[in-house]
């Protein structure tokens, strides 16, 4: 799915604009399959392939709760596809497609800020508790950790390059990324990564594997990387197991 590197993925009005931009460019597409939904169902590559472009972006739209009138979008898909006259002048549409925008990002904030404060509250209260487990160690920053296997190589520094493997889940143990299950281990600057893991890392001889939890301001915080099965300000737990320091 992705790395953990939120320095470099960190982006908070992203989703956003992605957001927008499909649906700017995909609203008469996507709701013209609305508009047909009696229509015999799709046999060829043709049919099956407008129909394929028209439920994603409806979709979209629908899960993005972006507000459109089903028979104004099929009308101008239908204007736009015979190159006719527009019913509605250039400026007007411009005007239009900008307020969408902004009322689609609004919504798109109140989702996220809500998503946020259940995140933050779960999170805390879940740190809390685990922190009273024996096995569990608290460092000043927040970032917990406990140790599976001790090994017996070096530990690297922040400005090493490390070999691992590692398994990201959400609190209720939802597999997010996985290097096991891309059956590779990951490579990477150790002072590229999300803090929590520079942090972390840096205390682990090589060998070990340990259990990171990783508060939300050590991890992504607000900020969530492009197709992440977690939301904004998420504890999340890796197991990690620190393979190698790698020549540089």
């Amino acid at each position: 799915m992705y790395r953990p590197q939120p320095r470099l993925t960190r982006a908070s009005g992203a989703a956003a604009a992605s957001l927008l931009v499909v649906a700017s460019l995909g609203c008469a597409n996507g709701s013209s399959a609305a508009q047909n939904q009696e229509a015999p169902t799709p046999s060829s590559m043709e049919e099956k392939a407008s129909y394929a472009i028209g439920f994603n972006l409806g979709r979209t739209l629908h899960n993005d709760e972006i507000p459109a009138a089903i028979e104004q979008i099929a009308q101008g898909l239908r204007d736009g596809f015979a190159d006719a006259e527009p019913k509605v002048t250039e400026a007007d549409m411009a005007a239009a497609m900008q307020e969408l925008q902004q009322v689609a990002q609004a919504a798109l904030q109140e989702r996220l800020s809500a998503s946020g404060a259940k995140n933050r509250e779960e999170g805390a209260a879940f740190l809390a508790s685990n922190s009273g487990r024996d096995a569990v160690v608290t460092l000043p920053s927040g970032l917990q950790y406990e140790v599976l296997t001790t090994g017996t190589g070096p530990k690297p520094s922040s400005t090493d390059v490390v070999r691992v493997h590692y398994r990201g889940t959400t609190l209720d143990g939802l597999e997010f990324d996985s290097s096991y299950e891309r059956g590779q281990p990951a490579v990477f600057p150790l002072n590229r990564v999300i803090s929590g893991w520079t942090e972390g890392l840096q205390l682990m001889p090589v060998g070990s594997k340990w259990k990171l939890f990783v508060p939300s301001a050590l991890g992504y915080g607000s900020n969530a990387p492009p197709g992440a099965k977690f939301g904004p300000d998420s504890v999340l737990v890796f197991e990690v197991e620190l393979l190698a320091i790698e020549e540089q």
